[in-house]
């Protein structure tokens, strides 16, 4: 294992290079890297298959030999640095983070590079989602319905921006995940015979009619907009949660859920 380096300066070009991941999409994607912190989300990263390049840790926050512990389970070793807590405090994105800043490689989530555990894949495909919270809270509830895959199209978003991986809680790892632009994305679904639910206004039935126990693919536009006509065009069934009070829409997070677990309900939660 290598020696542990330590780091009592801001202007060390390591601090420079995590602090520029953090605020920079162009440098995320130019170098493959992204930040992560927190015990939760690198146990999670490393738990789906993330390579981990670096680690800092303060030792007033969290002992080495934790640290030591921690990373026991990878197979390759990242590079270990102790920093000071005032350089902890700068590179940290949140207030409680349990002493660990780690670089880590990100993933191409290619729609090929797709692979489904059940023979009828229940899948979320999210159009053009606008806000990190929202991508985030997506992916929490993902992982909770346990779903074969999210698909993310049109998005003008990072998927490794620090605000999706805070929001997310970590579940960016855990979750199946692959981008693509809406051609390819229902060229993919229609390839798999995987039928195309849409959650729309217009041309709908109640979402609890529609059988989710087949391949299915739940689609949910941006709260604004709704989804583009395309989507409406090739959708086997467009869907619509009824509502009683005075909007016509509710957060797109929340919709999802909705038709998520009425899918896994129908599905006997398997």
């Amino acid at each position: 294992m290598n020696k542990v380096k330590q780091i009592s300066s801001l202007q060390n070009s390591l601090v420079k290079k995590v602090l520029l991941l953090k605020q920079k999409s162009r440098e995320r994607r130019n170098s493959g890297l992204f930040v992560l912190e927190g015990q939760r989300e690198f146990e999670l990263a490393c738990k789906g298959g993330y390579t981990i390049q670096s680690i800092f840790f303060c030792p007033n926050i969290i002992s080495e030999e934790k640290v030591l512990q921690i990373i026991d389970q990878l197979e390759k070793f990242p590079e270990l640095i102790e920093v000071s807590e005032e350089i902890y405090q700068k590179i940290a994105y949140r207030e409680s983070t349990e002493g660990i800043v780690a670089i880590a490689c990100s993933k191409n989530h290619h729609l090929n590079d797709i692979s489904f555990r059940n023979k009828n894949p229940l899948i979320l495909i999210a159009e053009a989602p606008e806000k990190p919270g929202n991508v985030g809270a997506l992916l929490r509830t993902a992982d909770a319905a346990k779903l074969d895959a999210v698909i993310i199209v049109n998005s003008n978003g990072d998927l490794y921006n620090p605000n999706i991986i805070r929001a997310s809680v970590g579940c960016l790892f855990t979750v199946n995940i692959a981008t693509g632009n809406t051609q390819e994305v229902i060229n993919f679904l229609k390839k798999n015979k995987i039928a195309i639910y849409s959650a729309a206004l217009s041309a709908s039935c109640n979402y609890t009619e529609v059988d989710y126990k087949k391949a299915c693919a739940i689609v949910v536009g941006t709260e604004a907009t709704g989804l583009t006509s395309e989507w409406l065009e090739k959708s086997d069934q467009n869907v619509v949660i009824p509502m009683q009070g005075e909007i016509d829409s509710m957060n797109v997070s929340v919709s999802a859920a909705i038709l998520i677990f009425e899918a896994k309900r129908q599905r006997e939660f398997l």
